[in-house]
This record gives C-alpha cells, structure tokens and sequence, in this order.
C-alpha cells in the first residue's frame, strides 16, 4: 500500500523551529538545547504525515518529541501539522534515522522508539534495505533508558516476524508484551495514517511493544 498524494503546505506557515536538517541538531547531542527545556525524549522513526507526532505532542505535553523522516516532502508536511497547532515539544528531521541513532543519539537518552509500517522493501534483494535490521534494533537498545519502550507495528507478517527473531537474537529487550488489538472509535484514535487505510481495508496490524531491562547492558 503506497503513499497518497499530500496536499500543499501553506507557504505562510512559518517550519522555522520545528524543521531540522542533521546538520541542524546539536553535535554533541544535547537534547535540552533543542527543544529549549530538559524532558522525557521520544522518538518516531519514519514520522509519515505527522499524525502520530501531533496527537502525541499536543497529548503529552510532558514529553519531548522527534520525529525523522526521510522523504523531504513528508517531513515539511509533518513540521507544517506541528507548526499549525503551535506545538513547541515536537520537532521533525529531515534526515535518516539510522545515521541519527548511530552518529548523535547518546546511550540511555531515549523514553520510547516509535517504528510504525515501515517500507516492508517487498523484493528479497531488497530486504537489507529494511530499517529493522540488525545494527539499528542494537541502537535502540542503546539508546533507550532502562524501562525505555520500542514500539514496532506493521501490517506485514513476514516483517513483523523476521523483526521479533532479530530483536531476540540482537538484544536484551524485554518482550513481546502482549499489544491487544483495541479497534479505534473514530479516525483521531488510530496513531498513523498508513494504519487508518489498513484498517478501513480490514486487514490485520500486528504490534509489539519491548522495554529495556533497568540492569541492562547493550549487547
């Protein structure tokens, strides 16, 4: 299921703050200076439309948030939702989340990883393309504090499978936990919107939800 169409950006909506490139975020990492305060920090792989990162933000106001995204349209689309609203605890990257995590992200930063639908990368000599992959879910590991979460969905099983081996094989998180499978009451309710489309075509979305031992040490 591929990506619909955006709609235009308004050219009067101001991404100044709520926009970065790699090269804009702080080096050394420091996340305070960033978002202007010191709170919880969560961070969305692949941030899509902006749906699960504004709901979030304007929720939790408690918490920091960080959404990457690697198409540039898509990440100024998702920066102009979080500008509208006027939501100051939520920036997007336009950027790679890989090199992010590997290169800036410091060990025990992180409240929760969010990866929701990512590109499956249906051919097999596509698959080492998949952000799921060995280096990145160690990363996680990493960069999660102790009782940190790793929230993964898809809408592929296979993915969803090859994924849960290779978290068991490459880390210590603690998991599966159990993600009952709560149909939504109204759009607002579903976290994304590639999930909404899934749903509404009443097909299957499986969830896993990990947390980091609070002895852990990363493998």
């Amino acid at each position: 299921m591929g990506r619909r169409a955006l709609r235009k950006i308004d050219p009067a909506i101001d991404l100044t703050g709520r926009l970065k490139t790699f090269e804009q975020l702080p080096q050394p990492w420091d996340a305070a200076a960033l978002f202007g305060r010191t709170a919880p920090l969560e961070v969305e792989v692949g941030t899509g439309k902006g749906l699960f990162i504004r709901n979030a933000a304007a929720n939790r106001p408690e918490s920091n948030y960080l959404g990457i995204e690697v198409a540039h349209k898509y990440a100024q689309f998702a920066a102009a939702g979080l500008a509208k609203l006027g939501l100051t605890n939520a920036i997007v990257v336009d950027g790679d989340a890989l090199r992010i995590f590997r290169e800036l992200l410091p060990d025990d930063s992180l409240a929760a990883v969010h990866v929701y639908f990512p590109d499956p990368w249906w051919k097999k000599r596509h698959r080492k393309r998949r952000v799921m992959c060995e280096p990145f879910v160690r990363d996680i590991e990493r960069t999660l504090m102790p009782g940190g979460s790793l929230h993964f969905w898809t809408d592929v099983e296979e993915y969803f499978q090859t994924t849960l081996e290779v978290l068991a094989a490459q880390t210590t998180l603690i998991g599966p936990l159990v993600v009952p499978e709560t149909p939504a009451e109204h759009d607002m309710a579903y976290r994304t919107h590639f999930e909404r489309r899934v749903r509404q075509a009443a097909e299957p979305v499986y969830r896993s939800e990990y947390k980091k031992r609070c002895d852990s040490v990363a493998k």
